[in-house]
């Protein structure tokens, strides 16, 4: 046995509570109200030589110290530890605390934030994702890909393919051995499940959101992805609830993900869900942005003020709603009718702005192989500017991904032609 596979097993059996809890307990609806977030201080990415510590977390230094203090803290609020998981790309430790009842989160809630032992504590929140399957009658691909002529992507294609782009999708599972995604996939991990980490778990939304953003091409098969070349990293951080269409997600198995995420500098990272205001989600994705990540998610329609992680400054925001206006800059992709991959192997059509978002990271994944260092902002100067905000409120952006690709340069497509006269830095 290798000594990475007996610190695995020897962390999974010390945390083996916790993980039974995660698998029994994170799909029930109201178990979430019940749990909170305690972040602990710890040594920074480079105290140590080996700079990172997650793939051998039982060894890292001070953890056990670190168990110990949060084991206290529970203790002394009447709080009991779950599960803990490393932060390194904000310096923290972070713990899933369980009270017996909702009423007992606030009052922790208090008394932990005047620790001094404690960087900073949270409610456990609950996302969804933003989007639904539409059974469609007869052959579910006889309608055309609405980004395949809208985006000229057959033009872009013969210029950029998001050939050397890794796409992290932040969802439910992916369903990896699905015709149309065979080789698509460099890596599953789970993070709703630790005992099933590296395994796929095939589930509906996950794999519909992959088959948009990166389907092979020329395979005779369904349909082609925006990015068809592009790898994707299938990281389950929701998962499927009994009213099948809705994936559920909270804030400790998406941080985990984006954590990870940023550890294997992934370049896109699409995110098709919304909640609530996170604070531990947006100081990750703000650590993923300065590190030249680009964050894709989708606008919740439902939600007054569009909805998180969609409304945070620097994500690229994407509507499917033309005629709604948004607090924040957005862009409009289709979000109706669109045919991609199922998780019983086969092709369905899709609704909601998960796919609009989806498609989006797409071409983000195009714009990236023709321009690797591109910043987020430039990226969205590529992506045609951002709306003006006028009375608090902009209407959503269309994109022409032509001039987009043209903007973004050196590479020339469709004529290289671009939607206005204003030219745009490169690099």
């Amino acid at each position: 046995m290798s000594l990475h596979r007996a610190g695995w097993l020897l962390l999974l059996a010390l945390c083996s509570v916790g993980v039974q809890a995660r698998g029994a307990s994170y799909a029930a609806p109201d178990d979430g109200a019940r749990q909170l977030l305690l972040m602990l201080r710890a040594p920074a990415i480079h105290a140590r030589p080996d700079a990172g510590y997650v793939d051998d977390y039982e060894h890292a230094p001070g953890r056990a110290a670190r168990a110990r203090i949060a084991r206290r803290l529970a203790d002394d609020n009447g709080l009991a530890v779950r599960t803990d998981w490393p932060m390194p790309a904000l310096g923290l430790d972070c713990f899933v605390l369980e009270a017996r009842d909702a009423a007992g989160v606030q009052s922790a809630l208090a008394a932990l934030a005047r620790d001094p032992r404690v960087e900073s504590v949270q409610a456990m929140q609950t996302f969804e994702v933003l989007g639904a399957t539409k059974p469609a009658a007869g052959d579910p691909l006889a309608p055309a890909q609405p980004s395949r002529a809208a985006w000229n992507l057959d033009a872009l294609h013969t210029v950029t393919t998001g050939r050397g782009v890794t796409v992290a999708v932040i969802d439910s599972g992916v369903a990896g051995t699905h015709p149309d995604l065979q080789g698509q996939i460099a890596l599953h991990r789970d993070f709703v499940d630790d005992a099933n980490a590296t395994r796929s778990v095939p589930e509906r939304h996950g794999t519909e959101v992959a088959g948009l953003i990166a389907a092979r091409a020329g395979n005779q098969l369904g349909i082609a992805g925006v990015a068809p070349d592009a790898k994707l990293l299938a990281l389950r951080a929701c998962w499927q609830t009994t009213a099948g269409d809705r994936a559920r997600c909270n804030s400790f198995t998406l941080a985990k993900a984006l954590q990870f995420a940023i550890e294997r500098r992934a370049q896109v990272v699409n995110m098709s869900l919304g909640g609530p205001r996170d604070v531990l989600l947006a100081r990750l994705l703000d650590v993923a942005m300065q590190r030249g990540a680009t964050i894709v998610a989708a606008v919740d329609p439902g939600a007054r003020d569009g909805g998180f992680p969609a409304a945070l400054p620097g994500v690229v925001a994407v509507a499917g709603d033309r005629t709604r206006p948004l607090p924040f800059p957005a862009y409009l992709a289709p979000a109706d009718g669109l045919p991609t991959t199922t998780v019983d192997g086969g092709w369905g059509l899709v609704d909601g702005t998960s796919f609009a978002a989806a498609e989006v990271s797409g071409l983000v994944a195009l714009l990236r192989q023709v321009a690797p260092r591109l910043s987020s902002a430039r990226m969205r100067d590529a992506l045609g500017g951002e709306p003006a905000l006028g009375s608090a409120t902009a209407r959503p952006l269309p994109i022409d991904a032509c001039a987009a690709i043209a903007r973004a340069g050196p590479a020339c497509a469709c004529g290289c032609r671009l939607a206005d006269s204003r030219e745009t830095p490169r690099h």
